[in-house]
């Protein structure tokens, strides 16, 4: 192996190794960001999350660029043709879960804009303190596949009505908007994003 050292995970592709090295625990505070990575984490579930990234362009493109205000309507055209594309994941009650979703987002913006709670991106951050956790593991055997931040964090999204966000899916989600530092400490990310 050249070149610098990597959490192993990622070294089975090109497109693996630029998402470690350029997204992968970067802090993301855009709400749109944060909704569009939540559902496909969601997406995820029961995969890989190499699966989900080689379909991640497609997604956008046919979810609008993650525009909650356009997905909140989809009708059941839309739905339809969604399930019927091979460019993303065809599950029923997944795509069903990224329109549900879209409209619980909206609803939580449109609150804080009225004074009334939390942006989204506020509400998420909460669950770590408002600043990303470092932590400080030696081998991907000692990464967690969630923790209590991600337990509570699931539990008040479950309790809005959000769908696909289970704890272990909240904590993948935590560590890939930077929420968590989990680049193991002999990877070069590690002390970059600390």
């Amino acid at each position: 192996m050249t070149g610098p050292r990597r959490c192993s995970w990622c070294e089975a592709s090109h497109l693996y190794r630029a998402y470690h090295d350029e997204e992968w625990g970067v802090p993301v505070y855009d709400p749109q960001r944060l909704f569009e990575m939540l559902n496909l984490e969601g997406a995820q579930a029961g995969l890989s999350w190499i699966t989900v990234l080689n379909k991640r362009e497609q997604y956008r493109r046919v979810f609008d660029q993650f525009d909650a205000t356009k997905i909140a309507l989809y009708d059941d055209d839309k739905r339809a043709a969604l399930l019927a594309d091979p460019g993303i994941i065809r599950n029923k009650l997944k795509v069903n879960a990224f329109i549900e979703n879209a409209k619980l987002y909206l609803q939580i913006q449109s609150a804080a804009q009225r004074g009334e709670g939390q942006g989204f991106s506020e509400f998420l951050w909460g669950f770590c303190g408002g600043q990303p956790r470092v932590n400080h593991w030696s081998s991907l055997a000692e990464v967690p596949a969630n923790t209590p931040h991600s337990d509570a964090m699931s539990k008040a999204l479950k309790k809005l009505g959000f769908k696909y966000v289970g704890s272990t899916v909240c904590y993948a989600f935590m560590q890939a908007c930077g929420m968590v530092n989990d680049h193991i400490t002999s990877c070069y990310r590690h002390q970059q994003l600390s």
